[in-house]
């Protein structure tokens, strides 16, 4: 049994690195299939991405992309460091890299909203 719960859950960015795509506009919607989490994202400077990954312990192993607003087909993977906050919302802290546009490596964290 997982602790955590990702399914019709929502997630937005509360911060990234300069070099990250997502913005504040966009939104992330989430799945979840026994340890096999999904998401849907879209707004902001995403057209359409989607996230795969594997839920182990606190951690989500995984992989995304997107096509962005300016048609840049981007694709990278992630490991999210999960906790939950005092009011029981879900908060993900990832170290990305880019696997297009050079490897570049990043940061960002996201919350869960209603």
């Amino acid at each position: 049994m997982n602790k955590f719960n990702f399914n019709n859950k929502r997630f937005a960015l509360i911060q990234n690195s300069e070099n990250g795509q997502v913005n504040t506009e966009t939104i992330f919607n989430y799945k979840q299939e026994d340890n096999l989490v999904t998401a849907d994202y879209f707004g902001g400077t995403i057209k359409y991405g989607k996230i795969i990954a594997e839920l182990k312990g606190d951690q989500l192993n995984m992989l995304y992309q997107c096509l962005t607003i300016n048609n840049e087909l981007k694709a990278g993977r992630a490991l999210a460091q999960i906790a939950l906050t005092e009011n029981g919302k879900i908060k993900l802290s990832l170290d990305w890299e880019w696997l297009t546009n050079g490897n570049e490596k990043g940061k960002s964290e996201y919350m869960e909203i209603d």
